[in-house]
């Protein structure tokens, strides 16, 4: 059962410094996700530093003061934060004398500057440890030269060395020391008993820059003679543009140039409010072929369902034997529809192309992928493309997607002025990359009380296999089970959303769950547990999750949430838990009904094994915001397309989850010790599934579609 990943070798090549410090001062090279490629090279002269030529590094002063490079984008994770912690902690310095900078992409010297899928940390873990204690072996070695005494009889605190007789160095006396020693490989770590920083909680690093309004987001970001550019999209996907008229748009103040690229106008002026002004003015003319409608999509995946046009991607025992056999069959569809990413900061990017490179500046969760776009798109040798990275706000999977980047590259190299191209709230919402619309389609066969026989479908718009993961639970635990996609092309853009694959397949399947209990007149919890019995011990590699852990969490959130006494007068639970970006969740969900119908959310408890927890205060954000999020969007999500165009622009009319809204999240870590795991992602699958089971027991309806409230209290999609 692959439960761990394989941790990486360590080498020279892992921890790189300098030999030489200008004014004092000792700079070690991290490589932060085990990806420093072998050409890398630490510039002898501090002076001469290109920061652009690190993954990540630590650069330590005379004064002791510790900065740590980041090279990972910053989306509200926390990861600019928890991985510098990790390093400190190693390194045993005090974390009130650690600074972190963000540092550039650069793809000579790094392989994976990425914000996605919650693996930042998980990736990172083995390296950063091992990178800061290294680093202070260095430091202890130097200071015991120093005293000709044995490395093994000092001892470091918080910057500090230390020896029997009460001799005492700080780290930046001796940096120039050390940096004329051999590198120490593989330095023993820490025992987890020992820790001082991880496991406590951290302020987040750009908390008072947040909130005192410092430059920090792309929006922020400005240079010297940079205009704004803003563009005209397609009213619909897969419109193309005939023809336009710009006269109107010249004549609006600050206007500076107005070109089409591809089926695109763009508008460039000296201030975002003519650029906008002026791309109201544009007289645009479109094709008039009819595009796809919400409609046409619910008739196209149901279809693929009824068909037989489908990729099997797992198949164990004979699933048509075990239906033909059983007692009973039962068949449940479930339904999603698209969702847009909703960031806070709409997409924004700046760009500035001239002959000599093209810069790149502003938010984005994939930057070399934009990097390589950009070069073949414009021509233009990679090694010319510079990228810089901003703080996000907010990405949730919409800016893995950089087509904004090429957007804003395409027209700064038409004027070959430095550009800021920047969305409106309409153009994030009506020109973006969606949550593809998803139908499920399960069906389990029983005979002699036992669930014999598991087979999902997946039908798609766009999925990519967005949407299904054939590994996760139930999968071996049921001996007849097979799951096949199929899958839609829509001119419709998609993307992956937050938790990819996992955020509407939870809901679906622990729903189905629920009602075969149910049916089964077995306690749904443990009829959970019994089925997790049947995974331990196996010697399937394909297995993703740990039966074993998925047990702790259901037990634990029996325990915290009170499950098992009786809930307040017109308080209803619903429970479900779920494995995915290698976490392990399990939630119960508390629920009174409104006298309109509708549920309200009074508490969640969520339990995670996301294993050691770095920083619990910004794991605890994490959960809060996945278990909300989740609940938000199951409960109102809701995006239609008429004609290809779609039927929301702004959040006026769009529905998100309101403060009021918000319930109390009680979360709890289990603490096993084990090398961490996701935890961006994890908590929000199960939030929907727990609360359409808390419903059904204060409705006595199981509601098959989201969102939740556009169905509660109608017969459609919706049964019992």
């Amino acid at each position: 059962m692959k439960n761990e990943i394989t941790l990486p070798a360590f080498s020279r090549r892992s921890f790189m410094r300098t030999t030489a410090l200008a004014g004092g001062g000792l700079l070690i090279g991290v490589n932060f996700l085990n990806s420093c490629k072998p050409e890398a090279k630490m510039p002898e002269d501090i002076s001469q530093l290109n920061f652009n030529n690190f993954n990540a590094y630590i650069k330590i002063a005379d004064n002791g003061k510790v900065t740590i490079f980041s090279p990972n984008p910053e989306i509200g994770q926390g990861v600019k934060t928890s991985m510098p912690m990790i390093v400190a902690e190693e390194l045993d310095v005090a974390w009130k004398d650690v600074y972190v900078e963000q540092a550039p992409l650069d793809t000579k010297n790094f392989t994976r500057q990425v914000a996605g899928g919650s693996q930042s940390i998980r990736h990172g873990w083995d390296i950063l440890r091992q990178t800061g204690a290294n680093a202070r072996q260095m430091l202890i070695h130097a200071a015991a030269k120093q005293w000709e005494i044995s490395p093994a009889d000092c001892k470091v605190s918080e910057g500090v060395i230390s020896d029997s007789k009460g001799n005492q160095l700080g780290y930046g006396d001796v940096v120039k020391a050390a940096a004329a020693l051999d590198i120490q490989d593989n330095a023993p770590l820490k025992d987890p008993s020992q820790y001082k920083i991880i496991g406590r909680d951290a302020i987040n690093v750009d908390i008072d820059k947040i909130i005192s309004g410092k430059p920090l987001f792309g929006l922020d970001y400005s240079k010297p003679g940079m205009h704004y550019a803003c563009v005209l999209r397609p009213p619909a996907f897969g419109r193309k543009l005939v023809s336009f008229d710009d006269s109107e748009t010249k004549k609006v103040t600050g206007v500076t140039d107005v070109f089409r690229f591809e089926d695109k106008i763009a508008v460039v002026a000296t201030n975002t409010w003519a650029a906008k002004k002026g791309k109201e003015k544009l007289q645009a003319r479109w094709d008039d072929e009819k595009l796809e409608s919400t409609e046409d999509h619910d008739r196209i995946l149901l279809g693929l369902l009824d068909g037989k046009d489908f990729e099997t991607l797992r198949a164990d025992g004979d699933v048509k034997k075990a239906f033909a056999e059983a007692d009973r069959v039962i068949e449940r569809t479930y339904e999603s529809p698209f969702l847009p990413h909703s960031c806070m900061e709409p997409m924004n990017f700046f760009a500035d192309v001239t002959d000599e490179e093209v810069e790149l500046t502003g938010p984005i969760q994939t930057p070399e992928g934009s990097q390589k776009a950009v070069a073949e798109a414009l021509g233009v040798d990679i090694a010319k493309v510079r990228v810089n990275m901003t703080r996000m706000g907010g990405g949730f999977g919409r800016r893995l997607i950089g087509d904004f980047v090429l957007e804003a590259a395409k027209i700064s190299d038409v004027v070959r002025k430095p550009v800021k191209l920047f969305y409106t709230r309409e153009d994030d919402m009506t020109c973006g990359q969606y949550r593809p619309a998803i139908k499920y389609r399960i069906a389990a066969s029983l005979k002699d009380g036992k669930i014999t026989g598991y087979h999902l479908k997946e039908a798609a718009v766009n999925s990519n296999m967005y949407g299904l993961i054939p590994n996760f639970f139930p999968a071996g635990a049921i001996e007849n089970y097979q799951v096949d996609v199929a899958n839609y092309k829509s001119h419709i853009t998609t993307a992956p959303w937050r938790a990819p694959y996992t955020n509407f397949l939870a809901f679906a399947e622990q729903s189905f769950l629920d009602e075969l209990f149910e049916i089964m007149e077995t306690d749904p919890i443990q009829a959970r547990l019994d089925l997790l019995d049947n995974v331990k011990g196996t010697t399937d590699e394909r297995i993703q999750y740990s039966p074993e852990r998925m047990q702790e969490v259901i037990r634990t959130a029996v325990t915290k949430s009170g499950w098992n006494v009786p809930a307040s007068p017109g308080v209803f639970r619903g429970f479900s838990a779920y494995y995915c970006h290698n976490s392990h969740v399990a939630e119960v969900v508390d629920v009174t009904m409104n006298g309109n119908g509708m549920p309200s959310v009074k508490k969640v408890t969520c339990v995670v094994d996301c294993g050691i927890v770095v920083n619990p205060t910004g794991a605890r954000n994490q959960v809060e915001g996945g278990v909300i999020d989740g609940i938000g969007h199951a409960m109102y999500g809701d995006l239609s397309f008429e004609n290809g165009t779609p039927g929301v622009k702004n959040f006026g009319a769009y529905r998100l989850i309101r403060m009021e809204e918000a319930p109390e999240v009680d979360v709890h870590f289990i603490q096993n010790g084990l090398s961490p795991t996701g935890l961006g992602e994890p908590a929000l699958p199960p939030a929907g599934a727990a609360l359409a089971n808390a419903i059904k027991k204060a409705t006595g309806k199981r509601i098959l579609a989201q969102p939740f409230t556009k169905y509660l209290g109608t017969e459609e999609k919706v049964i019992g």
